[in-house]
């Protein structure tokens, strides 16, 4: 499975806002933000510091897509 952020562009966007914004005023770090931009891992402890100040729920901000080759379990 992959992580993706696409919703948190998203509400980037739709709130008129830039990725340099949301480290200022969410307190994440640009490192942070360009591992976001690659798809990886972050520490929920930031993913919750994000959805507190665009307030929303994580499920706005990240979700999970299968690879192509991955089967389910069972």
């Amino acid at each position: 499975m992959t992580v993706s952020y696409n919703g948190l562009w998203k509400l980037l966007i739709d709130k008129n806002m830039t990725r340099k914004d949301l480290e200022a005023k969410a307190k994440v770090s640009a490192s942070t933000v360009a591992k976001m931009g690659r798809g990886e891992l972050v520490a929920m402890a930031v993913l919750l510091r994000i959805c507190e100040y665009m307030d929303c729920n994580i499920g706005d901000i990240v979700s999970f897509e299968k690879n192509k080759g991955d089967q389910a379990n069972g």
